[in-house]
């Protein structure tokens, strides 16, 4: 089957103003739509509940986005039953009408690319260049895993022996939970949830609860496309009432998550132990955050350098895994680079999302409670010379905070704050700077500024991280460019958008005939 070459999708220019114009009217659209009430799905079938969440925008917290229905354990063992009864047809669905489903899907979405983009600049609080990235990240996704399983699913190389046929195939695992993160609430639960059907898994969604609506939105969009019933069941719902149970269960198989250290290290806790009646050993796979940074050498050009710090620490409110929320910078040019972040970070604005503003409000009140938290510790750790406040607005607003002068094992060097919050530290010179850097439990992503080759060299070799980049900021991973996953406490180094993501979520199998 010949395919065409993948490509990114491109982003939105919005200085174009018919890309403005289409933009405010999706917000139009969009906006009219808020409050509606979204039910469960398990097996096509809609199920209301009594109890329902309510999402709300974080920019403008009067505004409510949706009411959706929450699951009980009844509910979630009803979901887990649904995903395994179709599994057993799903399976044995050929590869190539799977990835179909997500080839449509990813035309769809691309012809409501602003509507879309508009779900997430009101859900959780993401300007418009933000979400708009969002959204070509999951029709990425869905372009990518679709001929990537295409590619596994033709004859795998193998050594050749006389009168012998042998085929290795890589058929899936069966029941997989899907527990996505809110902060790319399309693009990586979208990413999650089809690497696991297009592989021949079915799958038990349960969105984070502060960006559920734009996950139903996915599901209704994967349900208008044909996927069959069963094969993506959405249960919304509380953690600590349905997140055990689904874990633990002895049908299933495999579980994706995306989030936190401590909750990815439950679930790994967990699923090493078997359930009753449980046949194998079940597999996570795992994305749990850093604690990034940028190193600048005293090579650097400090415009550059300081322009990306700000870019990495701030964009979506640094609520990105990926954030470069520490600055590790060589004493020769520290006081420049210093001045030029400080300098850079006051000219941010803060306010509405749905105004296009550059800094938004953080998505909840406990990351608003967490963020200024941080702030007062890292004012006694180091000096605040940007920030350090909050900002107006009825919302979870936070001024971009700058705090300088910090020793490498302060506590806002090390704990990963998921808010608008850099810390920058002084390095004696190149080698100490990726001391400091390593210096950390996590190891998702790195940059360094540097017009050093020999800087460069010994960074690529010694600075551990998933992604390292040289001279570019350290967010913005593209799919199938850059595949995305870390090291240590920063999860199971899934390369999400990468060509052996979907291996992941299958298992080998190899069949002999003897002729």
């Amino acid at each position: 089957m010949s395919m065409i070459e993948y490509r990114n999708e491109p982003f939105t220019d919005f200085t174009i103003e018919t890309n403005k114009q289409a933009m405010e009217a999706a917000l139009q659209r969009v906006g009219a739509q808020l409050g509606s009430t979204y039910p469960l799905i398990i097996n096509g079938e809609k199920i209301s509940t009594e109890r329902a969440g309510t999402s709300i925008n974080p920019g403008n917290t009067d505004q409510i986005i949706g009411y959706v229905a929450q699951a009980d354990g009844e509910l979630a063992l009803k979901a887990i039953a649904a995903a395994d009864a179709a599994f057993q047809e799903w399976q044995y669905v050929d590869p190539a009408e799977r990835a179909g489903y997500l080839f449509k899907a990813a035309a769809v979405m691309r012809r409501r690319k602003f509507d879309y983009s508009a779900w997430l600049v009101y859900e959780v609080g993401k300007n418009w260049g933000e979400a708009d990235a969002d959204v070509a990240e999951a029709i990425d996704f869905l372009e990518f895993y679709a001929r990537e399983m295409i590619r596994l699913s033709g004859p795998q190389p193998l050594t050749k022996l006389a009168g012998e046929d042998n085929r290795l195939s890589y058929i899936a695992l069966g029941v997989g939970i899907v527990i996505p993160p809110w902060n790319f609430p399309l693009a990586i639960m979208a990413g999650m949830s089809v690497a696991a059907i297009v592989t021949g898994n079915t799958v038990v969604l349960k969105p984070a609860s502060t960006s559920p609506v734009i996950a139903a939105k996915f599901v209704e969009l994967m349900e208008e496309v044909g996927l069959p019933a069963g094969v993506l069941n959405f249960i919304p719902g509380s953690g600590a009432e349905i997140g055990d149970l689904i874990v633990d269960h002895p049908r299933t198989r495999f579980v994706s998550f995306t989030g936190s250290r401590d909750v990815g290290l439950r679930i790994n806790e967990r699923l090493a132990k078997p359930a009753e009646g449980q046949i194998w050993m079940k597999r996570l796979i795992a994305e749990m955050g850093g604690k990034d940074g940028i190193v600048v050498d005293n090579t650097a050009n400090v415009e550059e350098a300081a322009t990306a710090i700000v870019a990495s620490a701030f964009g979506f409110q640094g609520q990105k895994c990926s954030a470069g929320s520490r600055a590790i910078i060589h004493q020769d040019v520290y006081d420049e680079v210093l001045e030029l972040v400080t300098a850079k970070t006051k000219q941010l604005q803060v306010g509405s999302a749905v105004a296009n503003v550059a800094i938004g409000a953080v998505i909840d009140e406990n990351a608003y409670r967490k963020t200024l938290e941080y702030i007062a510790i890292g004012a006694e750790e180091g000096r605040v010379v940007a920030g350090g406040d909050v900002a107006e607005g009825n919302g979870y607003y936070i001024q971009p905070t700058v705090i300088a002068d910090v020793s490498e094992n302060a506590r806002i060097m090390q704990e990963e704050i998921f808010g608008p919050v850099l810390a920058v530290c002084k390095a004696d010179d190149y080698k100490h700077a990726i001391q400091i850097f390593n210096n950390t439990e996590y190891g998702l992503t790195g940059a360094v500024f540097s017009g050093n080759r020999e800087h460069l060299e010994y960074a690529r070799q010694r600075m551990h991280c998933g992604n390292l980049y040289f001279n570019r900021k350290c967010t913005g991973a593209l799919v199938g460019v850059h595949p995305f996953g870390g090291f240590n406490m920063s999860g199971t180094d899934s390369k999400a958008g990468g060509r052996d993501y979907l291996l992941l979520f299958t298992q080998a199998k190899l069949v002999s005939e003897k002729y």
